[in-house]
């Protein structure tokens, strides 16, 4: 073979190489981003059903507790008293806060224990001081208050059940006070409540429905307003951006 030959060869072999190089790159490079592509994929799908999730989640699927089956964190010990302390009437509670004076009527007959439970750390003092931690506006239109931490986790050093007085229909009128439990336990009531300030309809899981313990008879619009600010990161379940800091309770 002539020196000329056998330079084309060589130069023919080694175009030979660099193409089969550069198709090698371009078919890592399409590997590398159908990979980025379905990566990405699951992720969108992955915040869409936590989304769907998080803006029907029910009042209390960690408060009374600690989420994850057992009783309430300690916030001071405190004892239940017996349902026979709300001695079967409606009692007069009035909220003082930071947004504005919130006043409830509770339902000793309907509610005995939830109404003995609430009234006695009230007149301990027990909410004083204490922080409104959650507010949904979506799916569940609810201010949830009674935790000393703050946190969802937090209780009187008790827990209680069954659930009294439930809407059978799952609906919770605009101005209804109920109590907050773990998801799927009825016996897991401890100082967290939740204020209704839009009908709201909440379904019942395997523990039945939420105790509905009062009403609010005036300062329904002081939710209202704390629930227009909305939440502190603008989603439909977080703390409220306006704080709202329970300064005292007073009933009769």
């Amino acid at each position: 073979m002539s020196t000329k030959s056998r330079e084309r060869e060589q130069a023919r072999r080694r175009e030979e190489k660099w193409d089969q190089h550069v198709a090698q790159l371009r078919a890592r490079r399409q590997r590398t981003w159908s990979i980025v592509g379905v990566v990405a994929a699951l992720v969108v799908i992955g915040v869409a059903v936590w989304w769907a999730l998080s803006a029907t989640q029910a009042p209390g699927t960690d408060p009374g507790g600690d989420g994850d089956g057992t009783a309430p964190a300690a916030s001071g010990e405190h004892t239940l008293p017996p349902a026979s302390a709300a001695e079967g009437r409606d009692w007069t509670s009035t909220l003082t806060t930071s947004a504005g004076d919130i006043t409830l009527t509770l339902d000793g007959a309907d509610a005995p224990q939830a109404v003995a439970s609430f009234v006695s750390l009230a007149e301990s003092g027990y909410f004083d001081g204490t922080s409104c931690h959650r507010l949904t506006t979506s799916g569940i239109y609810v201010l949830q208050c009674g935790d000393p931490t703050g946190t969802g986790t937090g209780g009187p050093g008790y827990s209680f059940g069954p659930i009294e007085n439930p809407p059978s229909d799952d609906v919770y009128p605009a101005g209804t006070v109920a109590m907050a439990r773990q998801g799927g336990n009825a016996e897991s009531m401890g100082s967290q409540f939740f204020l209704v300030y839009e009908d709201s309809t909440i379904p019942s899981d395997a523990a039945g429905g939420y105790t509905v313990f009062g009403t609010i008879t005036s300062g329904l619009d002081v939710v209202q307003a704390v629930a227009d600010a909305g939440t502190q990161d603008g989603s439909g379940d977080g703390s409220p951006a306006t704080p709202v800091t329970i300064e005292g309770v007073e009933t009769q």
